[in-house]
């Protein structure tokens, strides 16, 4: 009797996050182990299946870059990054979009359906804008080519509302078509945090392979479960945040300004880290809020 008890505390402590949410759009980039590790993948999908089925309303920006590595060795086409970004040249471009829309979305749709959900796929190139970006170098000034990877410049906002009226899971491909046409590839994160900031989403959550943002990178009972956007950079350069985690959270900072109301960051690991994120009190990870 006590087990059923607990299962209904859980349901109670739950209940007015329910109410608080209803309706309200959700953004989840979702990539790293979430997506890689099999239970990982089957939590977070029935996850984000319990979130439309309380009547949330959230849409999927899906990653694929282990999928598309394997594919380009495969083919013996050499990967290079470049400060975190994939060098993308004709025979990549190729690649990142056949992977992405042959593969990795068909997958996540398809795992929101067997839970239960409706998704629909939404491929970058029908609805983002993009233009070209160059890596630029700190010390010396000059702008690298990293071949098609881009930015984006618009989103076309009324087609991702159009599948949420309907209470379907938009699942949305990192590429977008330039004003010639031209297919870019675009970091997922910089995707997430644009169609959060367009939708002005109630929260856009990170799935990574860390806890959040750790004060000590070797200590994850270190978490910083709160930390405000005036704090970002002395956390930047007292080296809290570094490497990869820097342009997430200068991504973060632009989507809170733009009107997303707070920016979560959770161990996609962790299984249904999401639904702990959201609707318990204290919360799994680390969120970004306004100053």
């Amino acid at each position: 009797m006590q087990e059923y008890i607990a299962k209904a505390a859980v349901l109670i402590e739950a209940l007015p996050y329910m109410q608080d949410f209803r309706g309200v759009v959700v953004v989840v980039k979702f990539g790293g182990s979430a997506m890689e590790v099999p239970e990982c993948f089957e939590s977070t999908m029935r996850d984000i299946v319990f979130m439309e089925c309380v009547g949330m309303k959230p849409v999927i920006i899906h990653g694929g870059g282990k999928e598309i590595s394997a594919e380009l060795e495969r083919l013996g086409i050499a990967t290079r990054f470049i400060k975190g970004l994939r060098y993308t040249c004709d025979s990549t471009i190729t690649v990142v979009d056949e992977i992405l829309h042959g593969e990795v979305n068909p997958r996540l749709v398809n795992a929101v359906v067997k839970y239960g959900g409706e998704a629909v796929a939404l491929s970058g190139k029908k609805i983002l804008t993009a233009q070209q970006i160059k890596s630029k170098n700190p010390k010396t000034g000059d702008c690298g080519d990293l071949g098609y990877v881009g930015d984006v410049t618009s989103v076309d906002v009324a087609a991702i509302n159009a599948i949420l009226e309907l209470n379907k899971v938009p699942v949305i491909t990192p590429v977008g078509r330039g004003e010639d046409g031209q297919l870019y590839n675009i970091n997922a994160d910089i995707v997430a945090s644009r169609v959060a900031a367009e939708l002005k989403s109630r929260k856009l959550v990170f799935l990574s392979d860390v806890p959040g943002i750790l004060k000590d990178p070797d200590d994850e009972n270190s978490l910083l479960s709160t930390v405000s956007v005036s704090e970002v950079d002395g956390l930047i350069d007292s080296n809290v945040i570094t490497g990869g985690m820097v342009p997430k959270i200068r991504s973060a900072i632009e989507a809170l300004a733009a009107g997303t109301n707070k920016v979560h960051f959770i161990d996609g690991r962790m299984q249904h880290s999401l639904l702990l994120e959201i609707f318990t009190d204290e919360g799994v990870g680390t969120q970004i809020v306004k100053n």
